[in-house]
């Protein structure tokens, strides 16, 4: 169950050592809750939280879920969601088209569901904008990955959450109306894919007997 060539091709060039050691010691929280629930056999299961639910915590979910396929950490489940709930913004579905995802509408209304696919006999991301505490999210065993300060702060408490860790994203919402727009979206979403991959990549499976 190969990822898609050009996915493929994009982690195996990402640079770890871009990664400063403040931000792996920003990381490091995520790392150790992944790895606790692998030497468990238990549930991975990862939370990202933005205040819309429409840019940064989609890439989050989206990268992390092909992050753990690529470094062979099973049982992993990615979710996203918001203080409040929009709609994935069009530039987010452009940029991942672009890396090599294949992105089917299933449906198209003000807030549409995507089926997001980074490899072919793996199960679509269904990505839509919903609130954190969406019936399609997990109710509790979950880490919390806060995208942006602004919902780290309005959202102070996650119920459910076994674990919280603040790992803060610049909005490229900021260059919407920008001629460098989808340059912005592409450096966004890449550190993201270079942050989840390099998390994934520390993760050590046990050699159970």
């Amino acid at each position: 169950m190969e990822l898609y060539r050009k996915i493929d091709g994009l982690i195996s060039q990402l640079d770890f050592e871009s990664i400063d050691e403040v931000r792996k010691n920003t990381l490091q929280p995520l790392i150790e809750f992944i790895q606790g629930k692998v030497d468990k056999r238990e549930a991975v299961k990862l939370n990202f939280i933005c205040t819309h639910n429409s840019r940064r915590s989609h890439l989050g979910q989206i990268w992390a879920q092909t992050a753990a396929h690529y470094f062979n950490i099973s049982n992993v489940y990615c979710y996203s969601g918001g203080t409040e709930a929009t709609a994935v913004f069009p530039a987010v579905i452009d940029t991942l088209k672009a890396s090599g995802f294949n992105i089917n509408f299933l449906s198209d209304d003000e807030n549409p569901k995507h089926a997001i696919k980074y490899a072919e006999m793996k199960q679509p991301i269904i990505g839509f904008s919903k609130l954190w505490d969406d019936a399609a999210n997990p109710k509790d065993g979950f880490c919390a990955l806060m995208t942006c300060s602004e919902a780290d702060a309005d959202c102070p408490i996650v119920f459910g959450a076994e674990k919280r860790v603040p790992i803060h994203y610049n909005d490229p919402k900021e260059f919407d109306n920008s001629p460098d727009k989808m340059e912005e979206y592409s450096l966004t979403s890449m550190k993201i894919a270079n942050e989840m991959s390099y998390v994934f990549s520390r993760i050590k499976v046990p050699n159970w007997k």
